[in-house]
């Protein structure tokens, strides 16, 4: 399923992205609170188990999110910034890294880097800014479900129509939770009208 957020805040915050005025911390910034509205929606229907912890009066019995058993996979760079907020968020989930790099003539993703700690029997929350084609979030998908793990959400900012349905058609058992589904794809396989390159905008690489 997808699911896109309504929220008249999160178009708000899509647009300021929009901004190319804005520098690498304020573009940093939103990826993060956008990211955070995406996880609110994400998890919003989460089991919770129950955890003794040490509070004021003493020891006491309460209801959380098995973070231990949520893993969070960023496709780098672009995804670091989300990566950062749902750990704010999960402080005891694990952390997973794929790194994958476009071919400008095929526009097809190469795989060049992973390290992934154990899935199998976890939640993996699989977050990257851009859906452009869908390629590499269809690539990343494979490699994790091969990991065996028991449930995968793929948390977006921006996405194209063309590459959602790729994706949905090649995973149609992920969830994907999107702040902004964009008008289309351009003839050089750019998300229209998009943000411009996340990760030279995140970290100032242009």
């Amino acid at each position: 399923m997808i699911y896109e957020l309504s929220n008249p805040l999160t178009k708000t915050l899509v647009t300021h992205l929009r901004d190319q005025r804005q520098d690498a911390i304020r573009f940093r910034h939103t990826i993060s609170e956008l990211t955070k509205q995406l996880v609110y929606e994400a998890l919003k229907d989460f089991p919770l188990i129950e955890r003794n912890i040490a509070v004021w009066q003493g020891d006491g019995a309460f209801f959380t999110i098995d973070e231990e058993n949520i893993m969070v996979v960023t496709v780098l760079r672009a995804g670091m910034p989300m990566l950062d907020s749902v750990m704010e968020l999960l402080p005891d989930a694990k952390a997973g890294f794929l790194a994958m790099k476009r071919d400008e003539t095929t526009h097809k993703s190469v795989l060049y880097y992973e390290r992934l700690p154990e899935c199998k029997g976890k939640t993996v929350l699989l977050v990257d800014p851009m859906l452009a084609t869908g390629g590499s979030m269809v690539d990343a998908l494979d490699l994790i479900k091969s990991r065996e793990p028991s449930r995968i959400i793929a948390l977006n900012i921006i996405g194209s129509p063309e590459g959602l349905g790729h994706v949905n058609s090649s995973h149609s058992d992920v969830d994907i939770y999107i702040a902004q589904i964009d008008e289309r794809l351009n003839d050089d396989k750019y998300i229209i009208p998009g943000l411009g390159d996340a990760g030279d905008r995140a970290y100032n690489t242009v």
